[in-house]
């Protein structure tokens, strides 16, 4: 073989290979409406406990996922989470119903006393090859020794092509589900 050839080779490998630049991802939070008021106290106010938030295996790890088909799915190696994706929706989550709850104290930690149990099981937080972001899976809370589930399916377009703008859209569809957790327990007495 030519050594032209096979430097040519060589190089052309390099090249295909040598982009290797990490990108990191956090899911944004909405500024507070009730920033800046003081915490309820803890005499007469609902303590919500958001206990935990999984996801599905494929997603726990790392890379953000793209849906290739309808039975295929990549995770990406260069654009990942900033921190583990469970601890961001969990985060996300109690802000979001802090900030639709005013008068609740929501917190990732247990409370003395009396307290909902809010859970969320994530299933979908990917981005699929129609330019749409998608989300699945189911909260369930348990108020008063009942426990009810409540599954969720969002199919939401992007604005935008690329990562930035899927993470914007993620990040928009968690808040909506979060809305609506938020008026269900509202409405609990």
């Amino acid at each position: 073989m030519n050594k032209g050839i096979l430097l040519a080779l060589v190089m052309l490998l390099a090249a295909c290979g040598g982009n290797n630049d990490k990108h990191y991802y956090q899911l944004p939070v909405a500024a507070q409406e009730n920033a800046g008021q003081p915490l309820p106290s803890a005499g007469g106010t609902r303590h919500i406990w958001l206990s935990r938030v999984n996801v599905s295996d494929y997603l726990a790890g790392g890379g953000l996922v793209y849906q290739q088909s309808d039975v295929r799915y990549v995770t990406a190696s260069n654009n990942l989470w900033a921190s583990p994706l469970e601890q961001q929706l969990r985060q996300t989550m109690v802000a979001h119903l802090s900030n639709r709850l005013p008068g609740a104290l929501v917190s990732a930690s247990p409370a003395q006393g009396e307290q909902d149990q809010l859970e969320f099981s994530v299933t979908g937080f990917h981005g699929r090859y129609d330019g749409r972001a998608v989300i699945q899976g189911e909260w369930q809370l348990t108020h008063d020794e009942q426990v009810t589930r409540y599954p969720f399916n969002l199919v939401l377009k992007q604005d935008k092509d690329g990562y930035d703008a899927l993470v914007r859209t993620l990040a928009q569809g968690w808040q909506q589900i979060g809305q609506a957790a938020a008026g269900r327990i509202s409405t609990l007495p």
